[in-house]
């Protein structure tokens, strides 16, 4: 409600152009948002060189896709496996990776989530509907100034033979910070 309140008195006073401020929401969450992520995802679940080459060095692997900038100068992928789940979070502010996954969603920013995720991070995969078994470790990463963090997911079974846009179509945006898991194939 605030920033509507802020954007309304800028535009008011002619400060800012709506239509400017609708682009740049659009591009975030369309061209920047997401999909750049997913696509990283799907090259990996596709491509076992790039996959050895993203756990490596996130940053130089995510860039040969096109993807850096600010916020996601230093990227460091962990890797789910049927042992372990991991979940991202900033417990100080909101550190997030624009260009890999747009803008950050309310709940990442907000004093509860990145309380709880630390504290019982079991609790808030259940709060997100996301089931992942009581043998599985799950791990939480702080994201920070300095470094941020993506989840590269577990491929969903049945997914053999589509091609990276399909693979792509798969990959939510929550399921690159921890807090859900990929789509099923349909």
């Amino acid at each position: 409600m605030r920033v509507k309140a802020l954007e309304s008195l800028l535009v008011e006073k002619d400060l800012i152009d709506p239509a400017a401020v609708d682009e740049l929401i659009q591009m975030y969450e369309t061209k920047i948002g997401p999909r750049n992520g997913a696509k990283v995802v799907a090259k990996a679940w596709s491509d076992p060189e790039y996959k050895k080459r993203l756990l490596e060095d996130g940053t130089k692997a995510i860039a040969e896709l096109g993807f850096s900038g600010l916020q996601g100068e230093d990227m460091i992928v962990v890797e789910n496996t049927p042992q372990v789940h991991n979940m991202v979070v900033c417990t100080l502010c909101s550190c997030y990776p624009w260009p890999t996954l747009g803008l950050p969603p309310v709940w990442y920013k907000s004093t509860p989530y990145r309380a709880k995720v630390v504290a019982d991070p079991r609790g808030v995969l259940n709060e997100f509907g996301t089931s992942i078994g009581d043998g599985k470790e799950v791990r939480v990463w702080d994201s920070n100034a300095e470094l941020r963090y993506l989840v590269l997911p577990e491929r969903p079974a049945g997914t053999d033979g589509m091609s990276e846009d399909q693979l792509a179509e798969l990959v939510t945006r929550d399921s690159m910070i921890g807090t859900g898991l990929p789509k099923s194939p349909a």
